[in-house]
């Protein structure tokens, strides 16, 4: 019986150390894990000291990824510890089990990287209908949530810019739209075609060797002033630009 208990650990919690799996239910519908944290205390999350001294417990029922078309639930039993310091704000606190769910989270880590991942490829709509043929219920405004959560990525420093216009109100209002040409990303959007907006944005970047620009004459001069070390190509760079595409929210 131990042995099929530390396979099912292996199986479900591979890369979480500490939690031991006391029960699997298994239904036509919901698969319903019972696991506990077996570390002998936790540090306090008001002053970091280290308590063993357990106050409390309860239940916690975080969804996890599905499986074979279930729906998976984690019944994951916590303890509340009494921090030790009398001078601490936080007389008592809860135990954290780093991969499985966060602070007042519903979902495990995994499932939450699962549905970022969907929201990555798929935006709003499409993401949350993907999700549901996975099994989990989501909103497309949830799933956008999660993708706005994510940290922003360490950009290179484009060495081609390119430079065009975009509307956001087709014929009253501009914006300008800079990519990186070789990785054909958008690098950033300003909120108007202003030559000094252009001007300020590249003078923050003087390793730009290339800017690919619209004919428009309030570009040409923000490229010229803003960038005077950068050869000028005056085209729309139109291959670049097809191949950018917008998922729709």
């Amino acid at each position: 019986m131990e042995e099929v208990v530390l396979r099912l650990e292996e199986l479900l919690f591979p890369s979480i150390a500490d939690v031991s799996v006391v029960s699997v239910d298994v239904s036509n519908e919901t698969i319903r894990v019972q696991a506990r944290s077996t570390t002998i205390g936790s540090a306090c999350s008001g002053c970091g000291n280290w308590s063993i001294q357990v106050h409390s417990s309860y239940l916690r029922f975080p969804a996890d990824v599905p499986s074979a078309g279930r729906r998976v639930v984690l019944c994951l039993r916590v303890r509340r510890f009494a921090c030790p310091v009398a001078s601490c704000g936080r007389r008592t606190f809860i135990e954290q089990v780093p991969g499985l769910p966060r602070r007042y989270g519903r979902w495990t880590e995994r499932l939450r990287s699962t549905l970022t991942a969907v929201g990555l490829a798929l935006a709003g709509r499409a993401g949350a209908r993907m999700a549901g043929v996975l099994g989990v219920s989501v909103s497309r405004s949830t799933v956008l949530r999660l993708v706005e959560a994510l940290p922003e990525p360490d950009l290179q420093a484009p060495r081609v810019v390119g430079v065009d216009e975009y509307a956001t109100r087709k014929g009253r209002h501009y914006g300008t739209v800079l990519v990186d040409v070789e990785t054909r990303r958008p690098v950033d959007l300003l909120p108007d075609r202003e030559t000094s907006s252009l001007v300020a944005w590249l003078a923050k970047r003087p390793e730009i060797e290339v800017v690919c620009r619209d004919r428009a004459p309030f570009f040409a001069e923000g490229a010229t002033v803003g960038a005077p070390q950068a050869v000028q190509v005056a085209d729309r760079w139109q291959c670049a630009m097809r191949r950018l595409v917008v998922s729709p929210i």
